[in-house]
Formats: C-alpha cells, structure tokens, sequence
C-alpha cells in the first residue's frame, strides 16, 4: 500500500505519549504539536526530504527551538553512504531534528535519528581544519586559475597537475636536467616525487639523477596552452 502523510502521525504520537507529552495534530498549520509543560515540540511530516521541507520546518522554529522533520525510512537506507552524512549535517546546521518511521508487517518504528540541538560553527570547522589547510594548500599551489568552475567532464588542473606541466616545460627548454636543478629553477620539494612516480608518463631517466621530457609529455602539455606559456616566459 502506497504510503500517505497521515500514516506518519500515529506512531509518532505513540511515541511521544508513552514518554508523557501531549500530542496534537493539525495544530495552526503545524502537522504536529506536542506539549509537555512549557516545552513545545513541532513536527512536519512528508514522505521526502526536500527543500520545500526544510522551508516549512525553519518557518516553525520562530515558534519554538524544537523543530522535527519526520519522514519515512528509506527501504535501501544506508547512514554511512556520503549523501546521507552530507543530509544530515545540513539538517544540524539547520538544528532541526529527524525522525524516521519504519513500517513492516507488524509494527511500525519510530527512530530520532537527530534531535534540534543548537549548531556549534567552531566546533564544527575544528573538525573540517584538515580539509580547510588542503584547499588552501592547493590554491597556493597554482599559479592562476585555469578552471571553470561547476565543471565535470573537463580535466581539472589540480597544483599536482600544474608542477607537472612546470617541469616538463623546462625540461623542454633545457634539455637534461637533475631534480636539483629543477628546484633551483623553482618547480617545488616534491619534484624529485614527481619525477620518480612519474605518474603521467612524462619523464624518462636517463642515467642516475638525470632526466629528459618524453616524447608523450611534449604531446600532452599542448593541451595546456595558457600554462605552457606562462612556464615558457
């Protein structure tokens, strides 16, 4: 049987009344009202997450803290894939709660999966500090930008990509050189990394210390025109 809204109410207002508060539906446009002393709860019930749910469920929190969003639980629910955990910390820094229903043949379920709890930012940037020094890591690794941003079929020029390009470029110019060498010339600590891996295929050793650019990298830094260029000035 194809669910409706209203099949979320009752479990939901079991649960609620077996932990003593009283629960009142269709309560001046909200789905669900729920009373204990001064303590009032709010849930909006849908059968989907989507924005529009997440419109109506801040429109409640001028009316109280303690906002809930319920819905049913996905039939192929997974809490450790990436688009739930990214579902979830948008629904915390929005500090609404989440309830999913379960139904089964013989009893429906009641899960508070988040409760609406105040959103900490520092605490929360503290946890991300790894991943903020990498962007900026990055960035400082390029010389300009030479990416369209919202792109995805098109190669993106990471700083891996572009010290790759640097040193095949002065190869180029200069012929055989040592990772030293390089260096000197300003391509970074990790040429003799990337000269080693050589990861695109772009370099060839040819005695101990020694490279020369191959025959598929002058090939393929083509593609980089802007790049090449800026290297070869």
């Amino acid at each position: 049987m194809k669910l409706k809204e209203v099949d979320l109410y009752q479990p939901i207002q079991k649960y609620f009344k077996r932990k003593g508060y009283e629960v009142y539906g269709e309560v001046k446009d909200c789905d669900i009202a729920i009373m204990k002393e001064d303590l009032l709860i709010i849930v909006e019930l849908k059968l989907n997450l989507s924005v529009d749910l997440l419109i109506q469920a801040t429109k409640r929190q001028r009316l109280s803290e303690h906002v809930y969003i319920a819905v049913p639980k996905p039939k192929k629910h997974n809490p450790r894939s990436k688009k739930w955990r990214d579902t979830c910390h948008l629904l915390r820094k929005l500090e609404l709660g989440l309830i999913l229903v379960s139904f089964s043949e013989k009893r429906k379920r009641v899960e508070v999966v988040i409760e609406p709890t105040p959103f900490h930012r520092p605490i929360s940037m503290g946890k991300a500090k790894y991943l903020r020094q990498a962007i900026i890591k990055e960035m400082n690794g390029r010389s300009a930008d030479y990416n369209i941003g919202g792109s995805s079929r098109k190669q993106i020029m990471t700083a891996y990509r572009e010290n790759c390009v640097q040193i095949a470029c002065y190869l180029e110019k200069h012929g055989e050189l040592s990772p030293k060498a390089l260096v000197q010339m300003g391509t970074g600590k990790k040429t003799q990394s990337i000269l080693s891996k050589n990861y695109y295929g772009w370099f060839i050793r040819i005695k101990r210390g020694v490279y020369i650019l191959s025959e598929k990298g002058k090939q393929e830094i083509k593609e980089y025109p802007d790049l090449v260029a800026y290297y070869r000035q």
